[in-house]
């Protein structure tokens, strides 16, 4: 148990870095806790990932209250639609087929990529071309959709909310990884309750798991404000990458 605990351990401080930053630290935490414990159900393991997630996302969301302000009419749009959809998502887990799914989101994938990487203006100012009625409202229609996919099956769901901020919403790199981190503890404790209710969290390994998060959170988010908008870019480009790789690997070999 204490080699499978540190190997936990480091994986959710690397996830924790990652997730501050641009979000999708799941890729990472959640394959490699699915492969240092097999023997568990992978529900459970699914279960005991939420816990060090919603620790490292609530930090990193305190230190982003303090450099940038929140518009909270969008935050609670978005993830109350999204806490609901999480929890939809969560219980239909097993009744749909991720195989339909997975390639939609590849083919979405490479396009955020090429389109982020061809535009060096994407997500470095802001832009708001939208009412605040129109705003409130696709928050709360993308809430809806991501929430559900973090339910249903979770990796890159930070990811594809900064997304949603930037080019939809219209803020900047940090302002949408900030209002993404509000938005994915939302989805994260619709999770944790549906999991703790089913029985499916090992304390034993998530509680150490969220105190390394934690710092890995921290030391991310301080490091995306102190280098701005441009580092959290090319961050946001090479996770995007790994997800692309991710599913891709998903699709064609499994």
């Amino acid at each position: 148990m204490i080699n499978e605990l540190i190997l936990l351990c480091v994986a959710a401080f690397a996830a924790g870095f990652i997730d501050a930053i641009v979000g999708g630290g799941g890729l990472l935490q959640t394959p490699a806790t699915l492969l240092i414990l097999p023997h568990y159900p992978v529900a459970t393991l699914l279960g005991t990932t939420k816990i060090p997630s919603i620790a490292g996302t609530t930090l990193a969301a305190i230190k982003y209250s303090k450099k940038v302000k929140f518009n909270f009419k969008v935050l609670v749009a978005c993830a109350s639609t999204a806490f609901v959809a999480a929890l939809s998502g969560a219980f239909l887990v097993s009744r749909i087929d991720n195989s339909v799914i997975k390639p939609i989101i590849l083919v979405v994938l490479i396009l955020v990529a090429l389109y982020t990487y061809f535009n060096k203006q994407f997500g470095i100012h802001q832009e708001k071309n939208h009412s605040a009625k129109k705003q409130v409202l696709m928050a709360a229609v993308f809430g809806l959709l991501i929430g559900f996919y973090d339910g249903l099956i979770g990796p890159g769901t930070g990811s594809f909310l900064i997304l949603v901020f930037i080019a939809i919403l219209g803020f900047d790199f940090i302002g949408a990884s900030a209002h993404a981190k509000i938005v994915n503890i939302a989805t994260n404790l619709a999770a944790i309750l549906y999991f703790s209710s089913t029985g499916n969290i090992l304390f034993q390994y998530a509680i150490p798991m969220a105190i390394f998060n934690v710092c890995g959170a921290y030391l991310g988010t301080k490091l995306a404000l102190l280098k701005g908008n441009k580092f959290v870019r090319i961050f946001f480009l090479i996770v995007v990458f790994g997800t692309i790789l991710r599913f891709a690997y998903d699709i064609l070999f499994r």
